[in-house]
């Protein structure tokens, strides 16, 4: 195990810009590895040799989780000082480290997580371990490039419009968003808590069930697995690369290859998602950072100030729209089980290109997912040793048991052919 460790640190913070960690400290990890090292064996724990599933993994969480000992940055120079050190572990955090995995840091993150391409002004922006001209994405990005450049073999990750679903698209990983409500926020930092979930970035969609099992049960020994998906209509795809599209049917082709039934699924309805999502993200973002807008980027305090001006009435009327927006979704994955879709139209963010528009274009495709509060699974395209686009395969609110499990078959078939 300190092995393992050792050589994780060794490749933290490789990535081009050398920002994958916002905070992280060789010795307390090395201290951390030596602890778990020694702790007992206990019968009935996930392995047969007495020791829980993540016991002895090398794991970063992103910098809005609290660590005892540790600063709290939410990606801001300013929360870092006005946090101080924090005292006690976040829920997650006490939860990872009595399962046994050794965190290897706090990683980047776009301010306050409110942001979907991984640039910080303050911080730098994060850049892809091997591609120098391309940003991880966000605002999980310090987790994607954590398990890229090899420092955590899986990386804590939060999303609220698609922070873990599109880095991992981009990065050409697996990504896990959590049904809403799963796990516990205790010691973490919230954007939006209509919307916000815990997540994981990893490589192997076949660790799924496992890490998803950390917020909440992923059993699916009574369960009977989905028999049948729906695949995005084609009217929806207008603005999506050409590779993604072609990705999108090949993973269409390995669903159905496990014995799944596709249908397709005709969502002009969700033309006002985002008409819904953004002003409620940024009426409880504003609520949650108030006094303090002058302290960030101005893209991020004007949409600060925006929230803080609508009034009760336009923000109750919103939460109607939500409501009803909710129970379509909830009928159309009644209906077909599971929805599968790019996890981003496009398959590369180019570092330093002027993004404003990139916003609107990303969160088009994952938005409507979030509004609903249902789980995601992203599952990888990678053609010759670059991300080719991600897919996010979606289910029903609490179905994640057997959306994981689906995935990881994915994974499994993927190896088999290989």
């Amino acid at each position: 195990m300190i092995a393992l460790t050792e050589a994780s640190l060794a490749r933290a913070n490789t990535n081009p810009s050398h920002n994958s960690y916002l905070w992280r400290d060789e010795a307390w990890t090395l201290a951390e590895a030596r602890r778990t090292a020694a702790t007992p064996k206990v019968n009935g724990q996930d392995f047969s040799d007495g020791r829980p599933a993540l016991w002895g993994i090398p794991l970063s969480v992103k910098d809005c989780f609290d660590l005892a000992g540790a600063p709290t940055s939410c990606g801001t120079k300013f929360y870092r000082e006005l946090h101080g050190i924090a005292a006690q572990d976040s829920w997650l955090v006490e939860r990872l480290r009595i399962a046994g995995a050794v965190i290897t840091g706090k990683t980047h993150l776009h301010p306050l997580a409110y942001g979907i391409t991984g640039e910080n002004a303050e911080f730098g922006d994060c850049l892809q371990p091997g591609d120098a001209k391309a940003l991880t994405g966000g605002s999980s990005s310090g987790a994607a490039a954590s398990v890229l450049e090899g420092s955590a073999m899986a990386a804590i990750g939060t999303d609220t419009g698609g922070s873990v679903r599109v880095p991992a698209a981009l990065c050409g990983i697996a990504g896990y968003r959590a049904s809403l409500g799963r796990g516990d926020w205790r010691g973490g930092a919230h954007l939006a808590e209509s919307f916000d979930t815990f997540g994981w970035l990893f490589h192997d969609l076949e660790d799924g069930p496992m890490l998803g099992s950390v917020f909440g049960s992923t059993d699916t020994v009574d369960a009977k697995l989905p028999a049948k998906f729906a695949v995005i209509h084609d009217d929806f795809l207008h603005d999506c690369e050409p590779g993604v599209v072609t990705n999108l049917r090949r993973c269409q082709t390995e669903l159905e290859a496990l014995g799944l039934t596709a249908t397709k699924a005709d969502v002009a309805w969700w033309s006002n998602a985002r008409d819904i999502f953004a002003p409620i993200q940024a009426s409880e973002a504003a609520r949650i950072h108030l006094g303090h807008y002058a302290e960030f980027e101005p893209s991020i305090r004007q949409r600060l100030e925006w929230g803080a001006s609508l009034s009760d009435a336009t923000v109750a009327g919103l939460r109607q729209q939500h409501l009803q927006f909710r129970k379509r979704m909830d009928a159309l994955l009644a209906e077909h089980e599971l929805l599968l879709l790019p996890a981003a139209p496009v398959a590369r963010l180019e570092a330093g290109a002027h993004h404003s528009r990139t916003r609107g274009r990303l969160l088009r495709y994952t938005v409507p997912v979030s509004l609903a509060g249902m789980p995601a699974v992203t599952i990888p395209f990678v053609e010759d040793g670059h991300p080719a686009g991600g897919m996010q395969l979606v289910a029903a609110c609490e179905d994640d048991a057997r959306l994981l499990a689906v995935a990881a078959a994915v994974g499994t078939a993927r190896k088999f052919v290989a």
